[in-house]
């Protein structure tokens, strides 16, 4: 696998992309302004991105005029799409272990969380916010919403 380093005006957004981005830009944006550009762009031969949308619109906010990009020519046009939604699908199966995020959120003092979307509140204050959710029977549950600010899971 080789990086290499793209124009961001070369780069080309893959039209029919189904995933909603734009809430998270600013986050990311932030992150390559404090860590650096960590995660390269995956592109196919064309320069049209397969996943790395996110990184691309960020880039385009902060400026930059190149980015790192991996070129997946070993993939055919359906691993290609395929690859372009398990991408962004798996890391919706992920949860977090809030005791230690906790830990580790502590031992972080002089950069501000919040710029990449963590609150400041401990689990069991957004806990006391969702005991009426608890009390649902079980065949009451028909949609799990995950609480985007302290990823408690509840069902309505």
């Amino acid at each position: 696998m080789e990086i290499i380093n793209k124009k961001i005006s070369e780069l080309k957004p893959y039209e029919k992309n189904p995933r909603k981005n734009d809430n998270a830009v600013d986050y990311v944006a932030k992150s390559i302004e404090q860590f650096g550009f960590k995660v390269p762009i995956v592109i196919d031969k064309d320069n049209v991105i397969i996943a790395g949308h996110t990184r691309y619109k960020a880039s385009e906010k902060l400026g930059i005029e190149e980015a790192p990009c991996i070129i997946a020519n070993d993939l055919t046009d359906e691993q290609v799409k395929a690859f372009r939604l398990a991408d962004n699908k798996v890391s919706e199966m992920a949860e977090w272990d809030y005791d230690l995020l906790d830990l580790e959120l502590d031992d972080i003092v002089d950069i501000d969380m919040q710029d990449f979307g963590f609150l400041e509140f401990k689990e069991n204050e957004a806990n006391e916010d969702f005991n009426d959710f608890e009390d649902i029977e079980e065949k009451d549950k028909t949609k799990k919403i995950i609480c985007p600010e302290c990823g408690k899971e509840f069902y309505i």
